[in-house]
């Protein structure tokens, strides 16, 4: 510890205004030899911190969140939020200038580009912005999908869907097929483009299974990654958990974000009354999320073969081909927990039916009297108005799954006419969330300017809301959650700032601020009460150059650092170093 005190007293730092541009430079520094990685917590969870006794600061506990912006209470009060969405460092507060020069790789869901219409605020039209932002930006860029084996088999071909992307673009982009041992490094100065698409990573098996030897070569070369395949967030695949581990930057693009953003509004209780249309059947599947949304909603509208469960299950009459024997369970437990929440559950009152018989021939049946030999094709005409009367009244609505029964094979009447007054809702100040895909072509066409949430891939949906982790996210660097207030924390924001990565009791900023006023420092610890203590007496103390926040470091380093206005000089991670008795060092250090 003396030798840095003394280092900082006695010495002074040049300017490291490039440390952005990678860790290789800050480690390079002969007075340095820690090093910190971005988003990659192996660089220091191994360190160990100088331990001080509890005692040495015997300071009181006070509150600090005057100097951040908080989440709204319902957010913070949410688990699932932060645990299954937690805060991720996004390209939007990435800083633009580290991106010059860079070779960035983007893993995108093409599906969507190969079938969408290009506007702005559709998925297509964020993924090509991302696209045309890290282009402008000065970064190479290489381009990884997957597409599907059902499309066009012409689009199938990658120098067809890279003529694609070139016309989409309006940017020449470069089909390149990956060679023996997948190594792209070979290939990177063979082209003049600044934009490459390799081949489509469906067809490869180490992606399903996240070989890392596959997208170690994957990634060669990469500097950093950018995810803008949200769709795909909840698989485990090579191209979008494992070449995290590669790259010093793992980063959300534009479409990715607003995923994100669709499914935070999804769980927020913001508005009331707040109901959800359920459609589809595999209730049993569904079974957690379901509970999830007893937990949040005022009221729950079953439709489709879901209902006839729900039916089955308050013991309602319901032909037994329509029964799901092991849904049982699930039904009941659902319907217990809406009880004790008094949550409303609202079934389908008739049916339109059809009898394989008579094809042509459509019959009303009220839900407790189906007919043998007829099966429910769509929802009646009662059902119907009732529903519709009742969401009127709704606030916020979610829609997931379309009105559809499996003796079905088209989209239903009831779905068009829902549609219709959900869309006439939602610009009656009433938030409306649609998830399926089924579902969202309902609204297509509907206005140039659509209000609706639209998330046309219905799994990642179900299974956010099962309490799933969504892989492809949480492999991503994290953020600071909170917007800090600079110009709160410190009198002089554009001295140079130093950061003690686990400052512990923080006897080691404490000291230095008082001994160094032209600096500023800046204290990261996990332990929230340690903080909270330093906290009160850099208020008690009138300290201006001093502060501290309670974070991992190791994931959040990046997100904080960059949105300092002046200049970050040092970063010091203080560990304890053991001497032998003969004076040497211990070589595991």
């Amino acid at each position: 510890m003396s030798r840095v005190l003394n280092f900082f007293l006695g010495y002074s730092l040049p300017r490291i205004s490039d440390f952005h541009n990678g860790c290789t430079k800050f480690q390079d520094s002969p007075q340095i030899r820690s090093r910190l990685s971005y988003g990659k917590p192996s660089a220091v969870q191994n360190c160990k911190r100088v331990q001080f006794s509890p005692q040495a600061l015997n300071l009181e506990l006070a509150a600090y969140a005057d100097l951040h912006s908080l989440p709204d209470e319902a957010e913070a009060r949410d688990g699932r939020d932060s645990d299954i969405l937690p805060h991720v460092q996004t390209l939007r507060n990435f800083p633009e200038e580290e991106l010059m020069g860079k070779v960035v790789m983007v893993r995108l869901d093409l599906t969507i580009l190969l079938r969408e219409q290009k506007k702005k605020q559709s998925p297509a039209g964020r993924v090509i912005s991302t696209i045309k932002y890290l282009h402008k930006a000065g970064a190479k860029l290489i381009l990884i999908s997957s597409w599907s084996a059902r499309a066009d088999s012409q689009l199938l071909k990658l120098e067809r869907v890279a003529e694609f992307l070139s016309s989409e673009l309006e940017m020449e982009v470069i089909p390149v097929e990956l060679g023996s041992g997948f190594e792209q490094s070979q290939m990177e100065d063979g082209h003049n483009s600044d934009i490459l698409l390799l081949e489509n990573l469906s067809q490869f098996k180490q992606e399903q299974a996240n070989c890392s030897e596959f997208a170690r070569c994957l990634s060669s070369g990469v500097d950093i990654f950018v995810n803008d395949a949200f769709s795909q967030s909840h698989k485990i695949l090579a191209s979008n958990v494992g070449i995290t581990s590669f790259c010093y930057a793992s980063i959300a693009g534009f479409h990715f974000d607003e995923g994100m953003s669709q499914l935070k509004k999804i769980i927020k209780m913001n508005k009331r009354p707040y109901y959800a249309i359920i459609g589809g059947a595999n209730l049993a599947g569904k079974a957690a999320a379901l509970q999830f949304l007893a937990s949040r909603c005022d009221g729950l509208v079953f439709v489709g073969d879901a209902a006839f469960q729900i039916m089955h299950a308050f013991g309602l009459a319901v032909p037994m081909e329509l029964v799901e024997k092991e849904s049982l369970e699930a039904a009941h437990m659902l319907i217990e927990a809406s009880k004790a929440r008094g949550v409303q559950i609202v079934l389908p009152k008739d049916f339109w039916c059809l009898n394989d018989h008579y094809p042509l021939q459509m019959k009303i049946c009220t839900a407790n009297h189906i007919m043998d030999g007829w099966k429910p094709v769509d929802v009646g005409p009662n059902t119907l108005e009732e529903m519709i009367s009742m969401l009127s009244r709704c606030k916020k609505i979610l829609w997931i799954g379309a009105i559809k029964f499996a003796a079905s094979n088209q989209e239903s009447a009831g779905t068009s006419k829902l549609a219709a007054m959900l869309y006439n809702l939602s610009q009656k100040n009433c938030d409306l969330i649609v998830v399926g895909k089924q579902a969202c072509e309902t609204f297509v066409g509907k206005s140039s300017y659509v209000t609706v949430d639209l998330i046309e891939n219905a799994s990642i949906v179900w299974e956010f809301l099962k309490g799933r982790k969504l892989h492809g996210l949480l492999a991503l660097d994290r953020a600071y959650p909170f917007e800090l207030n600079w110009d709160a924390i410190y009198t002089n924001t554009t001295l140079p700032l130093v950061v003690d990565v686990g400052s512990g009791n923080g006897l080691f900023p404490f000291r230095m601020a008082k001994m160094r006023k032209d600096w500023n420092f800046l204290g990261m610890e996990m332990n929230e009460k340690l903080v909270s203590r330093c906290i009160d007496h850099v208020s008690q103390s009138g300290m201006t150059n001093g502060y501290f926040i309670a974070t991992n470091a190791t994931s959040t380093f990046r997100s904080i650092v960059s949105s300092y206005p002046g200049d970050l000089v040092l970063v010091s991670i203080q560990i304890s170093i053991n001497q032998n008795t003969d004076g040497g060092w211990c070589k595991d250090h």
